[in-house]
């Protein structure tokens, strides 16, 4: 019983980092309603950023998500405007599905220019604090699991302060919820679009920050996050950045309790068997909002 209560405290910490993952993926697609299939490769970019920092400046991996976070912002908002909204602009009505086999084909791109790069071999990074673990009546929890759960709610409730204590973040949720009737109110719902792109990647250099003291880097790591992003948002409901993070909390204890009874591969098949089923029983997710 000890260690399923230990796996069950293990795989909600990295939930939230799961969930934290997420919640950029639900914010883009919440406000400008595209799909972005290079939501991995941007999560490989953060996480290499984050190395980087590292190993050329000796930045302390929590402390090096605010440098990377400049360059990450800047990344997002010009992959946005360079790639994302000339389609927004040119194909209002198939847009969306554009976008999808343009960052598809983005995600190839930037995966195999990092292979080119830095090559296939798997990084790791030292810290004082990797690999170090926390009793806890009688619990052993991962040290660097738990700052980057307590990190990452307090970065999500700083995200949701933003969008509803200030004007730039009302204008956001405003294009989000009315796209044309926000451009009536005299909003620039491309620049909104651009600087939420922008925002989405930043939380990814945070997220890569606290996944680094304890997870490997090589070009393809956000195929291993991708997938469960997608099924993340969709269980928490479409653009709900609490149901985001929820989402995330339910996959990580179901893929670490379920690892204890059954193997990975069945673990697996059990994330979607619930995913499914919750479409099934609340198909607008488990915090989302039905939309006539």
């Amino acid at each position: 019983m000890t260690g399923i209560i230990e796996a069950a405290v293990n795989g909600i910490l990295m939930g939230g980092l799961y969930g934290l993952i997420a919640v950029s993926l639900s914010l883009i697609f919440g406000v400008a309603k595209i799909v972005n299939f290079a939501h991995g490769a941007l999560l490989m970019v953060a996480l290499f950023t984050v190395y980087w920092i590292l190993e050329l400046l000796k930045v302390d991996p929590y402390l090096s998500a605010l440098l990377a976070g400049c360059f990450l912002f800047f990344f997002g908002y010009y992959f946005q405007r360079l790639f994302i909204e000339p389609i927004l602009k040119r194909e209002k009505d198939t847009a969306a599905l554009t976008v999808i086999l343009l960052t598809s084909g983005l995600m190839l791109i930037i995966e195999n220019s990092a292979l080119l790069l830095f090559g296939a071999d798997y990084r790791t990074v030292r810290t004082a604090y990797t690999g170090k673990v926390w009793e806890v009546a009688g619990l052993y929890i991962m040290q660097p699991r738990l700052i980057g759960f307590v990190l990452s709610v307090v970065l999500i409730r700083l995200l949701e302060f933003y969008l509803r204590r200030t004007n730039f973040g009302r204008a956001i949720r405003a294009t989000s919820q009315d796209r044309e009737a926000a451009r009536l109110m005299g909003i620039d719902d491309y620049r909104v679009y651009k600087v939420t792109f922008g925002i989405g990647t930043v939380i990814l250099g945070f997220a890569a920050a606290f996944l680094t003291p304890f997870y490997f880097i090589h070009p393809a790591v956000g195929d291993l996050f991708v997938g469960k992003s997608f099924v993340i948002v969709v269980l928490g409901g479409l653009g709900s950045i609490t149901g985001a993070f929820l989402g995330g909390l339910i996959v990580g204890l179901i893929e670490s309790v379920g690892a204890q009874f059954i193997n990975s591969a069945m673990v697996e098949s059990l994330i979607f068997i619930v995913f499914i089923a919750c479409l099934v029983i609340r198909p607008m997710g488990l915090l989302g909002k039905e939309r006539e």
